[in-house]
């Protein structure tokens, strides 16, 4: 099992610390500032992999496994990351009203010299939503620090999100599947 295994998850997103501990795993959180910028040209899966190796670049653990993540939402080719404001949040928003997008979260696990990244795709379908139902979720849920400006586990998620196709858990910002799956095998 994993529960003994010492992890050190490096990201400060409540939702990623949440599925840990969920998935019953003995962490700790140890956050670095990390670049997050990334080289033209990549694509969706290869911007949230990149972030996500630039991060885990700045870990040096003996012992434990480091845990790295970045999501990315991306609709029609275009990346919609955290809103900078207000207004980038609206915007984004109403570009996913009525539309399917896709989050992509790149993961790395790194132990001493060893690091191995992999990442999941799921698609997400939207209602058309109201531009004063965009203003209430702003007001009410602050989705100033979520990739894309929504949470799927909040008031957006339940109301809006119709379906998805693949990992609930990658658009919360984790596909703990795979995560469980590819620690089972670098323990």
């Amino acid at each position: 099992m994993l529960s003994n295994t010492p992890i050190i998850l490096a990201s400060k997103s409540p939702r990623r610390q949440e599925l840990l501990n969920l998935m019953g795993l003995n962490f700790k959180v140890e956050l670095k500032d990390v670049d997050e910028s990334y080289p033209d040209g990549l694509s969706p899966a290869e911007i949230a992999v990149y972030i996500s190796e630039q991060k885990a670049k700045a870990f040096q653990a003996e012992g434990a496994i480091v845990i790295t993540a970045d999501t990315i939402v991306a609709l029609n080719g275009e990346i919609l990351g955290k809103p900078r404001d207000r207004a980038h949040a609206q915007e984004m928003l109403g570009k996913l009203s009525g539309s399917k997008h896709e989050v992509f979260t790149g993961v790395t696990l790194v132990k001493g010299e060893q690091m191995y990244s992999f990442y999941d795709r799921t698609a997400v379908y939207c209602k058309e939503v109201t531009t004063e139902e965009i203003d209430f979720y702003i007001d009410n849920y602050h989705p100033f620090d979520k990739a894309g400006s929504y949470g799927v586990q909040d008031w957006w998620g339940i109301v809006v999100v119709q379906r998805i196709e693949g990992s609930y858990t990658n658009v919360m910002g984790l596909p703990t599947e795979k995560l469980y799956a590819e620690l089972l095998k670098f323990v």
